[in-house]
């Protein structure tokens, strides 16, 4: 199909945007290191929702494959500062059903990237991604979660699965190095009971739902993460409204904007430092004329300039 990128010279591109392949861990030097990790946790209900995520966001990114070092105005700069700033680093062999095997992927990838020195950012990918990956901070100091999320994901299980989607912050809120969670984007009826989020309170979450962020913007949330913090990033693609992002398991109108999201991010990134980036619940049967990925793909985009312009 003819688009702007064939004009311009992009071809088929294996990697996110292009960016260089780092095929073996133990040899990576980037300052971030994209993965893709598709199926996490499958249910009997729904199946691996979000299997084919990443496939479809790099493929949409590989419009801009010859265009990575043009101007990004997203950022008022190109994309990367220098060309190995970051590297795509393919896909970790995830398999549907064995979500033990698939969480001991990403948490030991995670751990070899942090031990490199580099900076995460992990396509999904289901829900439950975001465990595995919090799991491999443990003994490297205390983090700030900024979650970014139309739910709030403190169920203890669903379908007898606690380790899955829905109960992501609750596990976060169990390891001894998370110090602090912000959630910002919650609106609409989800799978959250009262005391579920009383629990949340309870614990000491801040949350800043998207009719606060609608009416103050999200500097409301990012002051409430202390300067010089070292943050890890949760964004959920439901965060987004649904008229921009409908390729989510949980449409629910009233979402956040692009800018609003590139905006949280990169404030979070000036705040302190990001560690860490996953990008969840992309489910590619729902998109629409593949508009939801060529926006996931501008998002992920503008995150890795982002991190790799930060310190």
């Amino acid at each position: 199909m003819a688009d702007l990128g064939t004009m311009f010279g992009a071809g088929a591109a294996e990697t996110f945007m292009g960016l260089p392949r780092c095929d073996d861990l133990a040899g990576l030097t980037a300052r971030v290191a994209l993965m893709g990790a598709g199926a996490i946790t499958s249910y009997p209900s729904v199946g691996a929702y979000c299997a084919g995520a990443p496939a479809a966001i790099r493929a949409a990114a590989a419009t801009y494959a010859a265009n990575l070092t043009h101007m990004n105005f997203d950022l008022g700069t190109p994309t990367l500062p220098d060309p190995g700033a970051a590297v795509d680093c393919g896909d970790l062999p995830t398999v549907d059903g064995d979500g033990a095997g698939n969480r001991a992927l990403v948490r030991d990838a995670v751990a070899m990237m942090l031990d490199r020195g580099a900076v995460p950012v992990l396509l999904g990918g289901d829900d439950s991604l975001p465990i595995p990956m919090l799991e491999a901070f443990a003994g490297r100091g205390k983090f700030t979660i900024l979650q970014i999320d139309a739910h709030i994901d403190w169920r203890q299980e669903v379908e007898d699965e606690p380790l899955g989607l829905s109960s992501t912050m609750r596990r976060a809120s169990e390891m001894d190095h998370i110090e602090r969670i912000v959630q910002v984007g919650q609106r609409g009826i989800g799978s959250a009971r009262p005391g579920d989020y009383q629990d949340a309170l309870d614990w000491g979450v801040a949350f800043v739902p998207a009719s606060e962020v609608a009416r103050r913007g999200v500097q409301a949330a990012l002051d409430l993460i202390p300067e010089g913090s070292d943050i890890i990033v949760c964004f959920d693609c439901d965060a987004l409204d649904p008229a921009i992002m409908p390729a989510v398991i949980g449409r629910t109108a009233g979402g956040l904007g692009y800018w609003q999201a590139v905006e949280l991010i990169a404030g979070a990134a000036a705040r302190g430092r990001i560690a860490a980036f996953d990008l969840v619940e992309f489910m590619p049967d729902r998109d629409i004329d593949g508009q939801a990925a060529l926006l996931a793909a501008q998002l992920v985009a503008a995150t890795l300039g982002i991190i790799a312009r930060q310190g």
